[in-house]
């Protein structure tokens, strides 16, 4: 049986309240899992965990941040009264100006640095969250007024990574109100093609592989 529980550490407070749907929905629709619990997220400001590098170099690693953060996730996910299942720590963190292939690896390993009870996995969303739905826009045209060029081609040019769009992208192109994290991100989270935004999306495609590993593995226990 395809089963997990995840305790994760996101930055947002939208992401607090989609990252339940977003992870039900991949280990469901792209992994094929059979069960998944998503714990109350851990909510940690970017600016806590990473702080500016030099001179506009990478991020620096605020160590003993990231291993408090880990270590509540750790502690949430021994918790005696709940059922005993194969367990995750998932940092999802917006990669902003960092390279995510350099910033990642140093996360996991700053996790990993006073040893975890669990097994912990690195995502960052490249640039922002909303960079995933931007490349599944087309998917999302009940929320989104989208403009002729930004419906993708075989020809499409760049992707929504490479071009940096994400939460201003959105915002341009929301229908009616303003756009809010909070509320409409897990609107989005629901609606968006998976499958379109993995496509279009290498940082989505990590953390489906990421998920689609894990449930290889809970099925053959």
């Amino acid at each position: 049986m395809s089963r997990l529980r995840v305790a994760t550490i996101v930055e947002g407070h939208g992401e607090v309240v989609a990252i339940r749907i977003l992870l039900e929905r991949i280990w469901r629709e792209i992994a094929g899992g059979e069960y998944i619990d998503v714990l109350r997220p851990i909510r940690r400001p970017r600016s806590k965990l990473l702080r500016p590098g030099p001179e506009g170099g990478p991020s620096v690693i605020n160590q003993d941040e990231v291993s408090r953060a880990v270590k509540l996730a750790n502690l949430t996910l021994s918790n005696p009264g709940e059922s005993v299942l194969p367990s995750l720590v998932l940092i999802l963190l917006d990669a902003d100006s960092d390279c995510p292939g350099e910033l990642a690896p140093r996360l996991k390993e700053a996790g990993e640095e006073e040893g975890s009870l669990f097994d912990l996995a690195v995502v960052l969303a490249n640039v922002e969250y909303e960079t995933w739905f931007v490349a599944a826009a087309p998917s999302l045209t009940d929320y989104l007024l989208l403009k002729q060029h930004d419906v993708p081609t075989e020809e499409a040019e760049l992707s929504p990574e490479s071009r940096r769009s994400g939460k201003k992208w959105i915002e341009d192109r929301f229908k009616v109100q303003k756009y809010s994290e909070t509320v409409d991100q897990v609107k989005l989270t629901a609606r968006m093609d998976l499958r379109m935004c993995r496509n279009g999306s290498p940082s989505f495609d990590k953390l489906c592989r990421e998920l689609e590993s894990r449930a290889r593995i809970t099925a053959a226990d």
